[in-house]
């Protein structure tokens, strides 16, 4: 804006020179190129010395007394006669109304908005009491652990941009000195005061847990121990005051007989080479 606010200056002093002294100048074009050499040269001069306006009217102002500069030297010291001509009339008065509507609709055309700011986003965290819990269904016992409901919102106008969600972590064992466990899928359930389901809002899907111990294995040995992470969805109506009063954990595992045998076989060594 300020490279072209000298350049506004340097053709409008170009302009007024041939109205205002019609005499001894060397047409429209003379004008306009010494102005401009003026306005930008002796504006970058001043800027390099320290000596800018700053912004606005008095960068403009400035700008045209420093065109008017070599205009003015030009009439002082390299007059010509040369007679005026109407082409030069009348380049005059159509870029001076060009430049009168460029001013104008900078100065009243409509204003460029900012860019809009993406809304920040903070996690809020509720925390579930107790975090830890013991759990234990036939010969498999274990904990829940680190439990934790957070869901993502928009700070100040607290928009959900990311559901709730409850996380943690769960160990289970098999305690069973002689059987082998498979596990299969497991669920979650949000219980209430009157012991029943909370549902889910529409569109989320409902809080399932596969079992993986060993690689792709859901079996556990006796004494084995399975860590599995809790990443489930969480309804936002059991985020109300005193609306949940436990989760529930529903699994199905199948037990087997564990066994171990014994095979000798017999083998002999070679003479080395």
């Amino acid at each position: 804006m300020t490279f072209l606010t000298w350049i506004l200056a340097g053709v409008l002093a170009g302009l007024l020179a041939g109205w205002a002294v019609k005499r001894g100048g060397r047409g429209l074009k003379w004008d306009i190129t010494l102005g401009l050499v003026g306005s930008i040269g002796g504006s970058w001069l001043l800027r390099s010395l320290g000596l800018s306006p700053g912004a606005g009217m008095a960068t403009a102002v400035v700008a045209f007394i420093v065109a008017v500069i070599p205009i003015v030297a030009q009439r002082k010291f390299w007059a010509t006669e040369r007679p005026t001509e109407k082409k030069d009339v009348f380049w005059r008065w159509g870029l001076g109304a060009g430049l009168v509507a460029l001013v104008a609709w900078m100065t009243l055309g409509p204003v460029q908005q900012p860019a809009a700011v993406a809304a920040a986003i903070e996690e809020k965290t509720y925390a579930v009491t107790p975090a830890s819990v013991k759990v234990k269904a036939g010969i498999v016992t274990g904990e829940v652990t680190e439990m934790k409901v957070a869901e993502r919102v928009e700070k100040g106008s607290d928009r959900i941009v990311t559901a709730a969600k409850l996380t943690g972590t769960l160990r289970l064992k098999n305690t069973s000195a002689n059987q082998t466990v498979r596990l299969l899928e497991g669920k979650l359930r949000y219980i209430d005061a009157q012991g029943q389901p909370i549902k889910l809002e529409d569109a989320r899907s409902e809080p399932t847990l596969k079992f993986a111990t060993y690689g792709s294995s859901e079996r556990l040995d006796p004494g084995q121990e399975a860590i599995q992470s809790l990443d489930v969805e969480f309804p936002a109506e059991a985020l109300k005051a005193k609306r949940l009063k436990e989760i529930r954990l529903e699994f199905a595992y199948i037990p087997s007989p564990y066994r171990e045998e014994t095979v000798n076989f017999a083998v002999s060594i070679g003479a080395g080479k």
